[in-house]
């Protein structure tokens, strides 16, 4: 008997195939599709189990940390910050967060945040794990530490920080948090089971992550803005195991959802800015994605990166359309064309951080295959 359940059309009955197929060479153990074709739910599928002894089957509501794809309901928000007019991509971020000029931050723009350019990839100040809970700790480290380097195109991904900078100026300019903002201005818009900052009513239904194979710092240089961002504090993958950092607000790293209400919410730029009745941003301000902010191999990452206004574009490693963006974090991805209209997301339990898994390329491109049909 097939281990997938749900719903797909007749031309995305393929991504059935697809999960099945990973579930039993053990790839996955347990996961969630959801694609959506210009406004309708074409694949809602899961499968598999919530943890490593396949005890529990994964349901149709359960739900588990995305860990970077969290970052893309950050970007959306500051689009629309900016198509009301509230915040502005060339200003530097001390327009609205005068305590970010320390440090010689004071030309330091929006755009540098969004595109993984301001140098602040990881933290001078020694945390401890669970001080990442504490918003004012971390915003403030940020905002009085000095760049990492000075080139404003060279790009190092802000593995952790990245959610507190932009968090940080949503807080600022809305005056309420960024995990308020959203709830009230995204997710409880689109109805979407999507939460940073996790209530503690909705425990029941989560499958934790399962670390992969391998180690992120195996080989680095100790002395490398990559060992040093993956180390500040040194990142443990069992960290979503523990409620401290379920229910934090971590804006780039511990969102918790299913490929369904990532889908969902991420529906908005692929219809570029409208979506279910409503608009989020104008087109105009949707365009802004597809602007290149860095292109080039990734200090932190080690890998050719094309960030465009916070998403991710086309590059050698990544072979997308001219209006096609995406970000995936440790298993988890969510692309979005806006020519196809089509939204494609996948949330594992079972992580990945040794590059080889094609286990997200080949749900993406079995999606593709099925909108071009």
């Amino acid at each position: 008997m097939s281990t997938v359940q749900g719903y797909t059309t007749d031309n995305f009955a393929s991504l059935r195939d697809v999960l099945e197929r990973q579930l039993a060479n053990g790839e996955d153990v347990g996961a969630s599709i959801a694609v959506m074709l210009r406004g309708e739910l074409v694949a809602d599928i899961w499968g598999g189990y919530t943890d490593e002894t396949k005890t529990r089957p994964w349901q149709r509501d359960t739900i588990v940390n995305v860990w970077s794809v969290t970052k893309t309901m950050t970007f959306l928000v500051a689009l629309m910050l900016s198509d009301r007019g509230e915040l502005d991509f060339d200003a530097p971020v001390a327009k609205y967060w005068p305590e970010f000029a320390q440090g010689g931050k004071e030309s330091i723009e929006v755009r540098h945040v969004m595109g993984h350019t301001s140098g602040l990839a990881g933290f001078d100040v020694a945390l401890q794990p669970e001080d990442l809970a504490d918003w004012d700790l971390c915003a403030g480290a940020l905002a009085a530490q000095a760049p990492w380097w000075e080139s404003r195109t060279t790009p190092g991904y802000h593995l952790v920080t990245q959610g507190y900078l932009i968090g940080e100026l949503v807080r600022r300019i809305t005056g309420t948090s960024f995990a308020q903002f959203f709830k009230s201005e995204v997710s409880d818009v689109l109805d979407a089971d999507f939460h940073v900052g996790l209530p503690e009513s909705e425990e029941s239904r989560v499958s934790f992550v399962i670390p992969g194979d391998g180690n992120v710092v195996d080989g680095l240089d100790p002395t490398s803005i990559a060992y040093r961002s993956w180390m500040s504090p040194p990142i443990d993958f069992t960290w979503p195991r523990q409620r401290w950092w379920r229910a934090a607000e971590i804006p780039a790293s511990n969102g918790h959802g299913n490929a369904r209400s990532v889908a969902l919410i991420q529906s908005v730029v692929a219809n570029n800015g409208e979506f279910n009745g409503t608009r989020f941003f104008s087109e105009k301000t949707g365009a802004r994605i597809f602007e290149t902010q860095a292109h080039d191999v990734d200090l932190v990452l080690g890998i050719e990166v094309n960030f465009g206004m916070g998403y991710g574009l086309a590059s050698s490693v990544t072979p997308l359309g001219p209006r096609g963006c995406f970000w995936a974090g440790l298993g988890s991805l969510v692309l979005m064309d806006q020519d196809l209209g089509i939204t494609i997301a996948y949330t594992p339990n079972k992580m990945q951080f040794v590059p080889g898994s094609t286990r997200g390329a080949n749900i993406a491109r079995a999606a593709v295959e099925a909108a071009l049909r």
